[in-house]
């Protein structure tokens, strides 16, 4: 990361931003180039036949949760950015649905942070089940839920829809991942709320900074104190940024392991 910056240490703060605004657009527009261009496998660019010919062929469907939240320096909408740039790049290899992303979560914790928007515990769960039994009376079967957020757990109805062999679901929490977690060992690093493991180029909006935040005690709001005087920006520690390379080969084996899921779900009866 040091390199990074040290690159522009001489530059104006104009110069700076141009100059890492324009090495992120030249890796973005390859990245996009490989893993999303080409024939969008999303709802939005479909009409309702589309769908009724999809479904001869495939019953599988890709669900894609988050939140919109404070994540310092990042979009308020990281944990819909990340999933639904995953299931792009899923649906490219298996020419599988994805519905329009559920931008809403459970992230009260947060409200003291403008721009922040939660639902209930409750009104998640019921919002999910109603997207499932919507798409089940149309005939999908299989679902693969995309999850980016940590507020955001499966509701007990949906794992009883599946017990009763009813639906087929697999819930991917991309971040606590095996595949995320042993990619962030292997590099000497520890995923965290808004530090690098979330700081991709295509959810970045202002350059972050080049320190590294020591991990905030979380036990101070459990002591009732201000969760913002706990946290300061909204990270939770670490590096804010590494190379955007190695942010690409975390993304890269992350699909690799979300598109073994939906393969998976393929080959069950």
């Amino acid at each position: 990361m040091a390199q990074n910056f040290n690159r522009f240490q001489d530059t104006s703060p104009a110069n700076f931003h141009n100059a890492i605004q324009t090495k992120a657009c030249t890796i973005e527009a390859d990245w996009q180039a490989d893993h999303i261009e080409s024939n969008s496998m999303r709802l939005k660019d479909m009409n309702w036949m589309d769908v009724e010919r999809y479904l001869e062929r495939d019953t599988r469907i890709i669900l894609i949760t988050g939140s919109t939240e404070q994540h310092a320096h990042l979009s308020l909408l990281t944990d819909v950015l990340i999933p639904e740039r995953i299931a792009d790049a899923v649906a490219k290899r298996e020419n599988v649905l994805v519905a329009p992303p559920l931008n809403f979560g459970y992230s009260r914790y947060f409200l003291e942070f403008p721009g922040t928007i939660s639902l209930s515990k409750t009104t998640f769960e019921y919002v999910i089940l109603e997207i499932v039994e919507s798409l089940f009376h149309q005939g999908f079967r299989k679902f693969l839920v995309l999850n980016g957020h940590g507020g955001n757990h499966v509701p007990e109805r949906l794992k009883d829809f599946q017990y009763e062999g009813i639906i087929q679901v697999t819930w991917y929490n991309w971040w606590e991942s095996t595949t995320a977690t042993a990619f962030a060992d292997r590099h000497g690093l520890r995923i965290d709320h808004a530090n690098w493991g979330e700081n991709f180029p295509f959810n970045r909006v202002t350059e972050a900074p080049s320190i590294i935040k020591e991990a905030v005690n979380t036990d101070l709001i459990d002591q009732g104190h201000s969760i913002k005087a706990a946290i300061g920006d909204g990270s939770f520690g670490g590096a804010y940024q590494v190379d955007d390379e190695i942010m690409y080969m975390l993304f890269d084996e992350v699909v690799d392991e979300a598109t073994n899921l939906i393969q998976a779900l393929q080959d069950k009866a």
